[in-house]
């Protein structure tokens, strides 16, 4: 019989479709675990189908509380409890962040145990710029909070990922065109399962396709970065400098304006000083 784990919080990543993907140091943590942790004990109970001995399961998702926090911390000097989401890493666009931070704040050992995410597996379908990206979650599902997030990302030079259901897919992707510009993207859905696909094209002709036919299935959604800003001209450069220099300092306007037209600051401030004399 194996040896119990060392007290402490266990975060369990499952498959997100495919049940062999399940890591045997993932069914052995849960294996050995004195508590599983399930957003829903229905769903768990399949993804661990093959763990054995298998613990007992109490739900923790986002209703639960800090009295159940709280009891759950306690236990947590004695006994090594999993903590598991229904599919993919625990804490990424689920509940488990305050469970992680509390049992932190007491002195409780916390260890991850990594494996599938449906983000990252996205982005390495999507055939997208993966050196910066921001993952959104969902996005908001009425219109005006929708396009509010939207335009806070607006600008960001990074990849996006979210995630989205198939009812609202085609106006998600409607509403991120108009809110980013039909940049290029990525529809990823039912990753490492029987139906995978992946979908590229612009944002717009994703939305048209999506639109005919809402999809089934979890769904991922990948948009490319914005495109580089044009280099401003010598022209537009002075007269930008010129509109700057008229309420502020050359060295200060030369900062605005650098931010301004993506120029370095020191070029900036030289043309600044040549036409400041």
């Amino acid at each position: 019989m194996s040896e119990p784990l060392r007290p402490g919080l266990y975060i369990v990543a499952t498959p997100i479709g495919n049940l062999g993907d399940l890591s045997p140091r993932a069914a052995d943590t849960l294996a050995r675990a004195s508590l599983i942790l399930a957003e829903d004990k229905r769903v768990s109970a399949r993804l661990v189908a093959g763990v054995e001995p298998r613990p007992p399961m109490r739900t923790y998702n986002d209703h639960s509380d800090e009295a159940d926090r709280a009891a759950i911390v306690a236990r947590l000097g004695e006994e090594a409890i999993a903590l598991v989401s229904d599919a993919g890493t625990p804490l990424i666009s689920d509940p488990g962040y305050k469970l992680v931070r509390d049992a932190r704040a007491a002195g409780h050992e916390v260890v991850t145990i990594p494996g599938p995410c449906a983000a990252v597996a996205a982005l390495t379908l999507a055939g997208l710029p993966t050196d910066r990206f921001l993952f959104l979650g969902f996005l908001p599902p009425k219109e005006k909070a929708r396009a509010d997030a939207i335009a806070e990302v607006a600008a960001v030079r990074a990849t996006l990922v979210l995630y989205e259901s198939g009812p609202r897919l085609a106006a998600s992707l409607k509403a991120l065109a108009d809110g980013l510009g039909d940049r290029d993207a990525a529809v990823a859905r039912e990753l490492t399962k029987m139906h995978e696909e992946c979908r590229t094209g612009s944002l717009g002709q994703l939305a048209a396709r999506y639109g005919e036919a809402p999809p089934r299935g979890e769904i991922v959604i990948v948009i490319a970065p914005p495109a580089p800003p044009e280099a401003a001209s010598a022209d537009q450069l002075d007269e930008a400098l010129r509109q700057a220099m008229l309420t502020e300092s050359p060295s200060r306007a030369a900062a605005t304006v650098a931010q301004q037209l993506g120029i370095k600051r020191k070029l900036v401030y030289e043309r600044a000083l040549q036409l400041a004399k």
